[in-house]
């Protein structure tokens, strides 16, 4: 959304944009997908929490429906990433977390949501629910996995099942002065690289390396 808005801009489609996007894996549906042949009885009900949103036997055949947890399993396996490594890499993200939580970094960005529920007085959300700052790397050492419990990929070193949305206001340089905003970054470029679906956890490292060049 940010590329597809800095271009515009960058066109003089459009001077000021809002970019912005929102995951709620706690509505993903349930998927029954059609009948490949007649009087089939073999209908399998789909979760797409983690997997994929449109499942068909042609992409099953050709890629895999993998979820992300298992496409990074695979990345595991393939790049030979341990266990320790993984751990380590999560509770340094923990760690920064907490102190730019503790000096405020985040106040002028989180907006606080109030949630209406049934029978119960509202409640307000203004911080982030999934992080763990107290967390050690003996207690994440201890989660078995959950792609299958000798697997390295755990509760703890990935990615929660969590609903969130985040928005950010892109302008032209003129826009800039016009209305004396104060800008918090530069887009420069951006790049898009395709990867295996088995593997796409990887993605931004080919987009990376392509953008740099």
């Amino acid at each position: 959304a940010v590329a597809i808005a800095a271009r515009a801009i960058t066109a003089g489609e459009a001077h000021m944009m809002i970019a912005g996007g929102i995951e709620s894996m706690t509505r993903a549906p349930y998927v029954l997908g059609k009948a490949n042949t007649a009087f089939e009885r073999g209908a399998r009900l789909e979760d797409t929490t983690l997997g994929w949103r449109f499942v068909n036997p042609i992409i099953r055949s050709r890629f895999g429906i993998d979820s992300m947890a298992e496409t990074a399993e695979n990345l595991v396996a393939e790049r030979g990433i341990s266990r320790a490594d993984q751990d380590a890499f999560a509770l340094r993200s923990q760690q920064r977390y907490a102190r730019a939580h503790a000096c405020g970094f985040y106040e002028r960005e989180v907006v606080p949501v109030i949630v209406t529920r049934p029978k119960q007085p509202p409640q307000q959300f203004s911080q982030d629910e999934h992080p763990r700052p107290q967390t050690t790397l003996e207690a994440l050492a201890r989660l078995k996995g959950v792609v299958r419990p000798e697997g390295s990929v755990t509760a703890g070193n990935s990615s929660g099942i969590n609903d969130g949305a985040a928005a950010v206001l892109l302008a032209s340089e003129a826009t800039v002065r016009r209305f004396s905003l104060t800008p918090r970054a530069r887009v420069i470029g951006s790049a898009v690289a395709g990867v295996p679906p088995r593997i796409m956890g990887i993605g931004p490292v080919p987009a990376t390396r392509k953008l740099l060049r």
